[in-house]
Order: C-alpha cells, then sequence, then structure tokens
C-alpha cells in the first residue's frame, strides 16, 4: 500500500521533493566524513554480527547532542567492541536521507522533518526510526527595537531556514493560529517569511534586512548574542513543553540483517542520554569539543550555555509530535496527507530500557505493530 495518498507536495513543488521539505532546521556548519580514532577497543572484545563497521551519521550541531557526546566519549565504539564505529556528519537532512538510502551510512541522527520525507517518498520502504534523541531547542527571536510583542510580527520580515523545513512548517502553523494569511511557498503576506541558511541568518539579522528569526539552537542563541530577543520558546507551545526535534533513524535492510549492532548503538544512546542529564555541565563541554573537531569551530560561551540549556535530551522519541508536525504541513499546503503507520520500530529500544530498569517508550499508532 503506498506510503502516501497523491505525490508528496502539491502544484509541482519539485524543489521540496528533492530536498528541503521537512528537512531538518537545525543543521550543522560543516559536512565531512571521519573515524573515531580516539575510542579504544576493549582486549578480546569481538565484531558484532561480523560487521567490520558501522556507519553513523548525524549533524554537528547541539540538537545531536547524544551523537556528539556518545562519539567524544567513545561509548558507541565501546559498545560496537571489534566493529569500528564510522561517523559521517551532514549539513542537511535530505543529503542525510540520501546517504542511508545509498547504505554510505546504517544509522543516523536526524530531524522528524527528513524523517517523515524520506519515510513517504519511498513508500515506506526506506527507513525506520528506532529511539529519540532530543526535544526543543527551536525559538523566535526578534530585534527587540522593532518588535516588542507577538503582535507586533505581523507585517514583519521573519527568517526560517528553509522552504518547507521544520522550523518554516512550525512558523506558517504558528502564523495561521493567529489568523494571518501568508502564501506557503512565495513566503508573501502579512508576514513576509525569508528562507535563510542558518549559517548566514545571523549575518541578516546584523544588517536589519530580517526583523527575527524561528530558528533552532544554536542560531537562536547567535541571535541573542547579536542583541535580539527571545520573544517566544517553541516548546511553550506544545503539551508538556516536549515535541522532538532529533529521531535515530536506521536502513530498513540494516535493521533486520544486524538487530545486535543496531542495540550496540541503541545502548550507547541510551548511555550517553543519561550521563548528559546526569552531568550537563560535563556533557556541555564535551559536545562542544566534538563539534569543534566536526565543524572546526566551537561555540563561546555566550552560545554554547544558553543554546545547551534549551535542548532536552530523551529516549523517547515523542512519536505524537511527529504526527502532529505533519498534520502541520498538511495544513499549511506543502504535504498531502502521509500515512505514516510503520514509520517507528521501538522494539530494540524497549528491550535496552527494561534492561536498564527504565519505562518502555510509545509509537503513539505508527509503529510496526
Amino acid at each position: 500500500m503506498p506510503a502516501i495518498n497523491s505525490p508528496i507536495l502539491r502544484r509541482g513543488m519539485t524543489v521540496l521533493v528533492a530536498l528541503p521539505l521537512l528537512a531538518l532546521a537545525a543543521c550543522g556548519y560543516g559536512s565531512q566524513a571521519g573515524h573515531d580514532d580516539t575510542a579504544k577497543v576493549a582486549a578480546g572484545a569481538k565484531k558484532i554480527d561480523g560487521l567490520d563497521s558501522v556507519r553513523i551519521g548525524y549533524f554537528p550541531n547541539l540538537t545531536h547532542g547524544t551523537a556528539l557526546v556518545g562519539r567524544e566519549q567513545g561509548l558507541f565504539q565501546r559498545e560496537l567492541g571489534a566493529t569500528k564505529a564510522d561517523y559521517a556528519t551532514f549539513n542537511a537532512g535530505p543529503s542525510e536521507i540520501e546517504a542511508l538510502n545509498s547504505g554510505s551510512i546504517d544509522i543516523g541522527w536526524i530531524g522528524p522533518s527528513p524523517a517523515i520525507n524520506g519515510y513517504t517518498k519511498s513508500d515506506g520502504k526506506s527507513l525506520r526510526i528506532i529511539g529519540g534523541s532530543a526535544s526543543g531547542g527551536v525559538k523566535l527571536v526578534v530585534n527587540p527595537k522593532r518588535i516588542t510583542s507577538l503582535k507586533d510580527v505581523k507585517g514583519k520580515k521573519i527568517a526560517t531556514p528553509q522552504l518547507g523545513n521544520t522550523q518554516d512548517v512550525a512558523f506558517l502553523n504558528w502564523a495561521a493560529e493567529r489568523g494571518w494569511k501568508i502564501d506557503p511557498q512565495s513566503g508573501e503576506g502579512d508576514v513576509t517569511v525569508v528562507r535563510s541558511d542558518n549559517k548566514v541568518t545571523p549575518d541578516a539579522f546584523r544588517s536589519g534586512s530580517v526583523d527575527g528569526a524561528w530558528v533552532p539552537e544554536p542560531t537562536a542563541s547567535k541571535l541573542v548574542a547579536e542583541g535580539g530577543k527571545v520573544l517566544l520558546d517553541e516548546s511553550s507551545l506544545w503539551p508538556g513543553h516536549k515535541f522532538v526535534i532529533t529521531n535515530i533513524i536506521v536502513r530498513q535492510a540494516f535493521l533486520k540483517e544486524h538487530p545486535k549492532a543496531v542495540e550496540a548503538v541503541l545502548k550507547a544512546s541510551v548511555e550517553a542520554n543519561k550521563w548528559i542529564n546526569a552531568n550537563p555541565e560535563q556533557a556541555k563541554q564535551a559536545a562542544n569539543k566534538q563539534l569543534a573537531d566536526d565543524s572546526g569551530k566551537a561555540l563561546p560561551a555566550a552560545v554554547l550555555d544558553p543554546a545547551w540549556k534549551s535542548v532536552r535530551f530523551t529516549d523517547d522519541p515523542l512519536a505524537a509530535s511527529l504526527g502532529t508536525e505533519a498534520a502541520h504541513a498538511v495544513k499549511a499546503g506543502l504535504l498531502d496527507k502521509p500515512d505514516l503507520k510503520g514509520i517507528y520500530d521501538l522494539t530494540i529500544l524497549n528491550q535496552v530500557l527494561e534492561a536498564e530498569g527504565d519505562r518502555p517508550v510509545d509509537a503513539a499508532g505508527l509503529g510496526t505493530s
């Protein structure tokens, strides 16, 4: 059965099919592949599932802090034993999905939007979401000289990272709920939406070409460092202040053929999240160290500290919020209603959590069974 009822996007929005629809806005600031050469393999360790390596993808970005910390602390390598943990970093969701589909990576940390897009475009055959990683970390930051209240946003220029991406959809939905009309493709209307890469948005904000931005961390904190003011934290719009910003995905074939390797990576992820939540200051520095290794530049304390505080690390994929985010994209006119049944397979994660004495997590009716 097809995963969607009609072509993913309406009215010839091929650019969204090809790249950005539901692409993660929390883009990193570089792209590279490498090895965890510092991790030590325990004496006598054996290969898992007979694999020489497991290829792991993520963004060099704070919302991917689980992967950053897991790599920097050597947790993935420790759980994988003599099977090498190989890494590749990405700065856009579509390129990571492409790498997953081509077999260049096996498992990846990625946002909800490219996961939805990758799943629906493949008619439900390319990937599974196997765990959660992070919630929150998205804010509306404005120039306080131009915008002093939420109603002042009307008539202004607000940046989002990419046409149809997670934050773009969230802003369009928020504006629609206030009764404002915006054409989703052009961004023109009661508010002018300026699609601007996270790398250049601080320059646009500094120059005054935009009045504010609905962006993820650390871009939001970079804007605050430039004199911006947080007008709205997106988490305040969600039940329990929780919504998914980063998931763990896997190639379906890899999940079927190498469940023990998937289990090892999920064990490391759970361990990383526990350590992050128990040791936030140490974890913050570990994440920043790996970020510097990956992107060539660490974040200054003025950006790192507030950005890190706004991201919540969790093993729960917060599946209900993924369904809501897809509904927002449909409402905005950017996506035909997708069939997301089967996008989650949380079987191995729940086995790991049970072994740790933790509660199982739920797929909100979108699981494989």
